[in-house]
C-alpha cells in the first residue's frame, strides 16, 4: 500500500487493475465518474424519500394511526435496504455501466404510479416498488471504489455519499411542489429527472479500467463474504450510522410536528436541515478516516449521538436545546456513515467490494426501518418519544464501546 495507514487487516487484496499489496494511482476521468455515482444516487434517493414528507399529511387525510403511517413511510426503507444485497453482487457481476440504468428506470415505475393511487393498501404496495431507488447506493460504492486507490477511496466514497442529500431535496420540495402545482407535481418532476440520468448514465458512466468478473454465482460470492467476521462488524455499525440518520430523515417530520406542534411545511424545512448537514458531514468522515482512522472516528460519532439523544428525551425547547441536539446527531450520524464505508474501501478484497457493500448497506437501510416503527408503537402506547430516544442512546453508546474494544485492533495494526 502506499502509506502504513493502507495496510488495514486483510487489505493485501489487488486493487482493479493493480498487483496485491500496492496501490493503483488515480484513474484519468475518476472525477467524472464520481460525480456521475453521485447524482445517480442523489435521484434515486430523492425518489426513494418522496412518501417521507407527505407522511402526515396521508395520515390526516386517510385517519391512520401513528403505527400505520409509520409503516408506510418504513416500508420503502427496507426494500431499498434488502435490496442492495442482490444489487450489489448484480454491480460485481456485470458492472455499474449496466446496473445503474437499470435502476433508475425500474424506480420510474412506482414514482409515475403514486400519482394514481390514493388507498393505504396501494400506497404501501407502491412504496415497496420504490424502494428500488434505494438499492442505487450498493451501485455506486463499487463503481467508485474501482476508481480510486485506497489512499484517497475514503474521501471519494463520502463525496459520493453526499447524493444522500436526496432526501433532503424530497424534504426541501415535496410539500411545497404539491402545494403550488398539485398532487401530481411532486412525482411528475421526479420521474422526468430519473429519465434524464437513466439517458445519461447509459451514455457517460463507465467502469473502472481493468475491472474482473468475479467467479461464481451471486449466491457463492454473498457466502463467501458471509463468512468474513468484518463484514458483520461493519454491518453493525452502518446499522447505527446510517439507520439512525435514514430513521430520523423518514420520521422527523411527524415527530416535529407531534412534539411541537410545527405546521407540515416547516416540519419538512427543518427535516430537510438535518439531512444537509449529514450529508455534508459525511465526506468529512470519510477524509478523517483517512487521515486518522474509521475506528476512533467512529467511537467519539456514536459516543456523541448517545448524548445528544439522551438530551433529547427530555424534549427540550425547539430553540435552541433540541435544535442543538437534532442537528448534532445529524453532524455525528453523518460522519459515521463516511467513516463506515472509507473502512469497507480499505479492508474489502478489491472484486467482492459490491457483495460487501450490499450485506453492510441493507444492515444501514434496516437499521433505518426499525426505528420509525419503535418510534410509533411507544408513541401511541406511552403518549411520548423519550423511551424511543433513550433506545437510541444505549445502542449509539454500545456501537462506540464496540468499535473501541473489538475494532481497536485495526487502528493499532494501521499504527
Amino acid at each position: 500500500m502506499a502509506n502504513g495507514r493502507d495496510r488495514q487487516a486483510g487489505d493485501t487484496t489487488p486493487t482493479p487493475g493493480g498487483t496485491p499489496g500496492t496501490s493503483t494511482p488515480e484513474r484519468s476521468g475518476a472525477t467524472l465518474q464520481l460525480v456521475l455515482a453521485t447524482l445517480g444516487f442523489l435521484v434515486n434517493f430523492w425518489a426513494w424519500a418522496l412518501l417521507g414528507p407527505l407522511g402526515p399529511g396521508i395520515k390526516e387525510r386517510l385517519d391512520l394511526s401513528f403505527a400505520a403511517q409509520s409503516l408506510l413511510v418504513a416500508v420503502p426503507v427496507v426494500v431499498g435496504s434488502l435490496g442492495r444485497i442482490p444489487v450489489g453482487a448484480l454491480t460485481d457481476r456485470y458492472g455499474a455501466r449496466v446496473v445503474f440504468p437499470l435502476v433508475t428506470i425500474a424506480t420510474i415505475v412506482p414514482v409515475l404510479t403514486l400519482t394514481t393511487v390514493s388507498s393505504y393498501a396501494a400506497l404501501i404496495v407502491t412504496g415497496f416498488f420504490l424502494g428500488i431507488g434505494g438499492t442505487a447506493f450498493a451501485v455506486g460504492v463499487p463503481l467508485v471504489s474501482g476508481w480510486y486507490p485506497p489512499a484517497r477511496r475514503g474521501f471519494a466514497i463520502g463525496v459520493f455519499g453526499i447524493g444522500m442529500g436526496g432526501t433532503a431535496i424530497a424534504n426541501f420540495t415535496t410539500v411545497r411542489l404539491a402545494d403550488a402545482y398539485g398532487d401530481k407535481a411532486p412525482f411528475l418532476l421526479v420521474a422526468a429527472i430519473l429519465a434524464a440520468y437513466a439517458v445519461l448514465s447509459f451514455l457517460l458512466l463507465r467502469d473502472a479500467p481493468g475491472r474482473t468478473r468475479p467467479a461464481g454465482s451471486a449466491w457463492q460470492r454473498l457466502s463467501k463474504v458471509g463468512r468474513l467476521t468484518v463484514t458483520w462488524q461493519l454491518c453493525f455499525l452502518y446499522a447505527v450510522g446510517f439507520g439512525g440518520f435514514v430513521a430520523f430523515s423518514v420520521y422527523l417530520p411527524a415527530y416535529l410536528r407531534t412534539t411541537y406542534d410545527l405546521s407540515a411545511n416547516d416540519a419538512a424545512m427543518r427535516t430537510a436541515g438535518f439531512v444537509v448537514l449529514a450529508v455534508l458531514a459525511r465526506p468529512v468522515g470519510g477524509w478523517l478516516s483517512d487521515r486518522f482512522h474509521p475506528v476512533p472516528v467512529l467511537v467519539w460519532c456514536f459516543a456523541g449521538v448517545a448524548a445528544f439523544a439522551v438530551v433529547q428525551a427530555f424534549e427540550p425547547a425547539l430553540m435552541p436545546v433540541a435544535t442543538v441536539a437534532l442537528l448534532g446527531m445529524a453532524l455525528l450520524l453523518g460522519a459515521a456513515s463516511g467513516a463506515v464505508f472509507a473502512l469497507v474501501g480499505k479492508v474489502a478484497p478489491a472484486d467482492q467490494v459490491g457483495a460487501v457493500t450490499g450485506l453492510v448497506g441493507a444492515a444501514g437501510g434496516l437499521g433505518g426501518f426499525v426505528p420509525p416503527l419503535i418510534m410509533g408503537w411507544v408513541y401511541g402506547s406511552q403518549g411520548s418519544y423519550a423511551i424511543g430516544l433513550m433506545l437510541l442512546s444505549d445502542v449509539a453508546l454500545a456501537a462506540a464501546v464496540f468499535t473501541a474494544v473489538k475494532m481497536g485492533g485495526l487502528a493499532r495494526r494501521a499504527a
